[in-house]
């Protein structure tokens, strides 16, 4: 794909993810198997050659705004969390983001947040709490944090 037709793509949607690939993984990690992780080069919109070993841990962390949303990820999860950012915060750090490391417009990144980022957000994310174990609002919270930290405990307690 041409590199203007992969700047149209909607990477804000479910279906512009490898989520199937992303469950291949975590299945293998919780099988005690390590998998190597594509990189990704949001400039160019393309993996890159690069991999990156990823071994099996007891504890794993996925991050993303739509793990949730994919019930086939859902189900691969000991514990789901959902952070709870205000908008405004979101479109602060995006812009950062987006300027700063991938070279992008002010224009650009309003554009895509009102086209794309914003209503699969309103359609995906926000929905998919309903799925998390743990909302934490509002960013860092010590004692969201504390729970948490005691739940993966809990899990490894389980496990052993």
């Amino acid at each position: 794909m041409k590199f203007d037709q992969r700047t149209k793509i909607n990477y804000d949607h479910p279906d512009s993810l490898e989520s199937e690939l992303l469950a291949s993984h975590l299945a293998s990690l919780r099988e005690g198997q390590a998998v190597d992780r594509p990189v990704y080069d949001f400039k160019t919109h393309t993996r890159t050659k690069t991999t990156v070993r990823v071994d099996p841990e007891a504890v794993i962390i996925v991050e993303g705004i739509l793990i949730l949303a994919e019930p086939e990820l859902r189900e691969l999860l000991d514990l789901g969390i959902y952070i709870d950012t205000d908008s405004d915060l979101r479109l602060i750090r995006r812009l950062q983001r987006d300027m700063v490391e991938r070279g992008r417009t002010i224009d650009s990144v309003f554009h895509q947040y009102e086209t794309t980022v914003r209503p699969m957000h309103l359609q995906f994310v926000e929905p998919s709490k309903r799925y998390a174990d743990i909302i934490v609002p509002g960013g860092y919270n010590a004692r969201a944090v504390g729970t948490v930290t005691s739940m993966i405990r809990h899990f490894l307690a389980e496990r052993s």
